[in-house]
């Protein structure tokens, strides 16, 4: 299939944290698809002109690697062989209404791949990966969330929005008036971990590739745990300062000096996440279940269980499940 010459046939356009780098990694494996070098360019976030000036915490730093030129976007599919499937992924477009709006006028026969999640797991999630790095500020997931209207109106970067992120129904209500269904897959992470063989060849033929060719999903970029604590505002400060520095320099050499910081930051640390507890899952729940009314009207499914007040814990602990 071919949407164009030089663009992407498929895009993974969502959700950030529910597995789309693990889904990417492993549709790269599939003889049939040339999946992008750079994993998320954005380009569709950008407009064809630099990226917005956000101000979180490393948000300059991390903007550096965005792919906003035209010409250095369709180079990353240049390397694709004929019949090939041309892939990229980027989570952020399924979230942003302008990339939404783009994505439906310049591809308009691209497949569209979308990852849902627990929107609460997903929030904890996203926050647990920019605190474990040092960058979010704020050691209590519920506080980060409850900062997140302040943060959007200073500036901050759409992976900060931590709860706004997961309305997946209101995003995909949107981008269904744009797109036929028919050229959208909607899976949940639950599937991609429970039963990968059987959600992958789901994709592949969504994909119209043959099915059973990659059968297996690599573990996702979940990060370990780091309390709370004296050592935690240290490190956390110093990393953010870094990060604010590293805009001047390319991103590579930021991310190599980082790593004995970051390390010395885990040490002595569990290596997986406590559990949110309950009282904490029903403050996350009650600015999406609104939004999970939407979705279970919009997909005719059921998502009963992301109203419970117990989540289903990371990649890695849900793997271990039998």
């Amino acid at each position: 299939m071919s949407t164009r010459e030089s663009g992407p046939d498929a895009v993974i356009i969502g959700a950030p944290k529910a597995g789309t780098t693990a889904l990417h990694a492993a549709l790269a494996r599939h003889p049939g698809v040339w999946a992008s070098p750079v994993k998320e360019p954005k380009f569709y976030l950008c407009g064809e002109a630099p990226p917005p000036a956000y101000r979180g915490p490393g948000d300059a730093h991390s903007q550096q690697e965005w792919v906003w030129r035209r010409d250095d976007y369709e180079a990353l599919f240049r390397g694709a062989a004929p019949g090939q499937v041309r892939l990229e992924s980027t989570p952020f477009y399924l979230y942003s209404a302008d990339a939404r709006r783009r994505i439906a006028e310049e591809l308009p026969d691209a497949r569209l791949i979308v990852v849902v999640r627990d929107p609460v797991d997903r929030a904890y999630s996203n926050w647990m990966h920019l605190w474990v790095d040092g960058l979010e500020p704020e050691a209590d997931v519920v506080r980060a969330c409850l900062a997140e209207e302040s943060r959007i109106a200073r500036g901050w970067a759409p992976f900060w929005h931590y709860r706004r992120m997961g309305r997946y129904g209101e995003q995909l209500a949107d981008l269904f008036d744009r797109v036929d269904r028919e050229r959208v897959l909607v899976f949940r992470y639950r599937e991609l971990v429970s039963d990968p063989a059987r959600t992958l060849d789901r994709v592949a033929g969504f994909l119209g590739i043959d099915q059973r060719a990659v059968s297996a999903v690599p573990a996702d970029n979940a990060r370990g745990f780091v309390a709370g604590g004296p050592w935690a505002r240290a490190t956390g400060r110093a990393l953010r300062l870094g990060a604010g520095l590293g805009r001047f320099a390319p991103p590579q050499v930021w991310r190599q000096a980082s790593r004995p910081l970051l390390a010395a930051r885990r040490l002595g640390g569990p290596d997986h996440r406590p559990a949110l507890d309950p009282d904490q899952r029903r403050e996350l729940l009650a600015g999406v279940l609104d939004d999970i009314d939407l979705l279970e009207d919009l997909l005719g499914e059921d998502f009963s269980d992301w109203r419970a007040t117990t989540g289903r814990g990371s990649f890695r602990q849900r793997s271990a499940v039998p």
